[in-house]
């Protein structure tokens, strides 16, 4: 179990060493100049000149990647030449940093938090602007995929256990429906009805985030009920796909030998189902749950857009129109880090859930 785990880490790690070097080949070879958006098109040259100097855009590329990586990577090594003190470190990069030892007479290897560098636009740190989006993000993914997996998982076994019944052929038409159905198209629709046309009997609105702001002056309050439509909007297509995966699988499972015998030996149909059918349809479909969590955390752009929920999508997009593209950066990585940990805790829990499965 050990050595799979650090075999997963160690992949992990190579996947978003991939993605690093993608993000930021990407983002340095686009046309544009940082300095320009910053100081505007209306700059001198010697004002250009310093800012892309304090970026560090002055340097050759390669050393420009290198510094990147020592900014994002929570161990770096910091260079005290010029500061006359080991212990004199950036406030900005290395925020509650911790010393670790000396490397040579001039440099210091470092613990401390990754760094994503500032936005280009509002000069506030990008970890900062990132922390701010992500929880509304991650409760919207959360809450949409706890509704889709527990309502998938019901009404997929349900299927199974009554195939080519009307609740299957209607279930099957309905996940069809739903795994067809763009996402942004959806969100409009589903806005203008319940928000818009049925706005008197839900009492609900097209426009709102997690924090809303107090008609009496009293501060922002949490506004759970913005949360019902952008939920159910996107839980339509991973519950499409958990329904018609747990379906499957569980016709796959019950036509084998081992619930032919446990059925012959007088147990229930509910013990059948549970301790044993269910477990064992289970890896395809926390295949489907972990990957599509991953992906509503990235692919929440267009409902947060439509329904104006402060998330990160909203943040992306907001960033792609200005060309600020240290957020853009950080945004990926941080999303590309989520989805190699979800990834990584799916693998080490296969073999919990089915012991047929060995690691190795």
């Amino acid at each position: 179990m050990l050595r799979y785990t650090l075999k997963r880490l160690f992949y992990g790690f190579l996947v978003l060493l991939g993605v690093i070097t993608l993000i930021f080949v990407l983002f340095n070879t686009l046309p544009g100049d940082p300095a320009r958006m910053i100081l505007g098109q209306r700059a001198d040259l010697a004002s250009v000149q310093a800012i892309n100097r304090d970026l560090g855009r002055d340097k050759p590329l390669t050393v420009q990647y290198f510094n990147f990586l020592n900014d994002i990577s929570p161990i770096s090594v910091h260079n005290c030449a010029n500061s006359g003190s080991y212990w004199f470190l950036d406030p900005e990069k290395y925020a509650s940093a911790i010393p670790l030892f000396n490397i040579g007479n001039a440099h210091l290897l470092v613990l401390k938090q990754p760094y994503l560098r500032r936005s280009y636009q509002s000069k506030r740190p990008v970890s900062e602007i990132l922390a701010d989006a992500f929880v509304p993000t991650i409760i919207l993914a959360t809450v949409a995929m706890l509704l889709a997996t527990l309502a998938g998982l019901l009404i997929g076994i349900f299927s199974a256990l009554h195939k080519d019944t009307w609740f299957d052929k209607t279930a099957l038409l309905l996940s069809v429906l739903g795994m067809s159905l763009p996402s942004f198209f959806a969100a409009i629709l589903i806005a203008w009805i319940f928000a818009f046309v049925l706005s008197d009997i839900t009492g609900l609105s097209m426009f709102g985030s997690l924090y809303s702001v107090d008609d009496f002056g009293n501060g922002e309050y949490i506004s759970l009920k913005n949360l019902i439509l952008p939920v159910f909007t996107l839980a339509i297509r991973p519950l499409a796909i958990i329904t018609e995966l747990t379906r499957s699988s569980m016709l796959d499972v019950l036509g084998q030998d081992y619930i032919r015998t446990a059925r012959a030996k007088g147990l229930s149909e509910r013990k059948i189902i549970v301790r044993h059918a269910l477990k064992n349809a289970m890896n395809p479909v926390l295949t489907a749950v972990s990957g599509w969590f991953a992906s509503l955390i990235a692919g929440a752009v267009f409902i947060e857009y439509v329904f104006d929920w402060k998330g990160i999508g909203v943040v992306i997009v907001d960033a792609l129109e200005k060309f600020d593209f240290p957020v853009v950066m950080g945004a990926v990585l941080c999303i590309s880090v989520f989805l190699v940990i979800i990834n990584i805790l799916v693998d080490l829990a296969y073999g919990l859930l089915d012991p047929r499965i060995k690691y190795s």
